[in-house]
């Protein structure tokens, strides 16, 4: 007996985090849940899997665009022309969903009721499915408690939304334990609600396939499905992913350590990108956010440069491949190189300087001079530079101490080396 289990489509979620780039594939964005969910229903089809199970989330909250359920409609033929039954739990954004009320599906699809766990039994495959949906979509009480106890002889599955416990990034919905799942006595749990792809094995194999499609820069990585395997001869249950996402977010750290200089930093995330695009898949589209980070002597020239860095970046990935390469956006989380023990014994003046910035975080009256001073500079300063420069709020707020721990040792880094 072979299947599929997938969970957390949600169907027509806008991708987002490039809306800032005029050039972002518009047309991809919009379509890629769709279009990852077509691939997937496409390998069922082509493996002539037995069944094919969704664990909740199969909608995205309440979309007033019946067009995402009749899409998902036509999809289900697709598997009902195939002879391929659908067994369709609702999860936390189902339960919010018009769709998942009034929209009637094909009679291959099987609906777990909201009211009560039930079962599906398929004689022939000698299996038993188990399941509740979501009636509404803050449902917080443990579900398994009210799942039946497995059927003799058959293979069993539950089917649960949950967040597990130690789930603490997702909505702590249906939640219960992994010792509960494993004491219940089924063979798998096929699992939805958390994105990330995990296996536990013991008693039950315990998944969750994660998301079908990355949606964010949260969402990193391969994302997709499994394909369950399980010889009934044996007992043996094998677990294969099925990586189904037509566009792939990354995120690049990038350590400037070795870099020297404002040129040297983007040339290496250049080096960085190419090596990128030579490990993934050719016809795989790439969303990138870029991380510069580590201790460099290029920190002070970077200092407020981000978003000409940004421009920098943007035209080595036009010039690499723009077709299938898009940059999200680019922070800097570089350090100033730590202040060599020596430099207390340089020259006077210089030692001088170092006192009174390091008194500078302290003195109050200097920094309220200091505030004013840089006011005047904020306040002419251009509209994109406002919100493109971390700082300007910290200078508004009057929090300045943070500003002169970052300058400080770039410029007596600066003024040591003119010396």
């Amino acid at each position: 007996m072979r299947f599929i289990h997938a969970a957390d489509i949600h169907l027509d979620s806008p991708l987002t985090g490039l809306s800032a780039y005029a050039d972002a594939p518009a047309d991809m964005l919009r379509t890629a849940t769709r279009e990852a969910f077509a691939k997937l229903v496409g390998v069922a089809i082509d493996e002539a899997v037995d069944f094919m199970v969704i664990a909740g989330d199969l909608y995205d909250g309440n979309w007033k665009d019946h067009n995402t359920g009749l899409y998902f409609a036509r999809q289900m033929g697709r598997l009902k022309r195939a002879g391929i039954p659908v067994y369709l739990l609702y999860g936390n954004h189902d339960a919010e969903s018009e769709m998942t009320r009034k929209l009637l599906l094909p009679d291959n699809v099987f609906v777990f009721d909201a009211r009560k766990a039930s079962t599906f039994i398929d004689p022939e495959l000698k299996l038993a499915l188990h399941g509740r949906s979501f009636k509404v979509a803050a449902t917080t009480e443990n579900l398994v408690a009210t799942y039946p106890e497995p059927v003799r002889g058959m293979f069993n599955i539950g089917v649960l939304h949950t967040a597990l416990e130690g789930n603490a990034a997702h909505a702590h919905y249906a939640p219960c334990s992994l010792d509960e799942l494993q004491a219940k006595g089924y063979q798998y749990w096929a699992l939805g609600h958390v994105h990330e792809y995990s296996v536990w094995r013991g008693d039950a194999c315990v998944v969750f396939p994660g998301n079908l499609q990355g949606r964010n820069i949260r969402e990193t990585g391969p994302r997709g499905a499994v394909m369950v395997s399980h010889d009934a001869a044996t007992g043996q249950v094998d677990i294969e992913r099925l990586l189904v996402d037509v566009l792939r977010w990354h995120r690049l750290e990038v350590d400037a350590s070795s870099c020297a200089s404002f040129v040297e930093v983007a040339r290496a995330i250049g080096s960085r990108l190419e090596r990128l695009l030579l490990d993934e898949s050719p016809d795989m589209p790439l969303v990138v956010r870029v991380v510069v980070g580590g201790e460099t002597a290029a920190h002070g020239e970077l200092f407020g440069l981000e978003s000409q860095l940004r421009a920098e970046v943007q035209a080595q990935v036009a010039a690499l491949g723009h077709e299938r390469l898009w940059l999200e956006k680019l922070r800097l989380a570089t350090r100033a190189p730590l202040r060599p023990a020596t430099l207390h014994d340089r020259a006077e003046a210089l030692t001088d300087l170092q006192a009174l910035l390091e008194e500078a975080e302290t003195d109050e009256a200097f920094l309220k001079d200091l505030q004013t001073e840089l006011m005047g500079l904020v306040g002419k300063a251009p509209h994109e530079l406002q919100s493109s420069v971390p700082w300007f709020s910290d200078i508004r707020a009057g929090e300045l101490t943070g500003l002169l721990r970052e300058v400080a040792p770039s410029l007596m880094a600066h003024l040591a080396k003119a010396e």
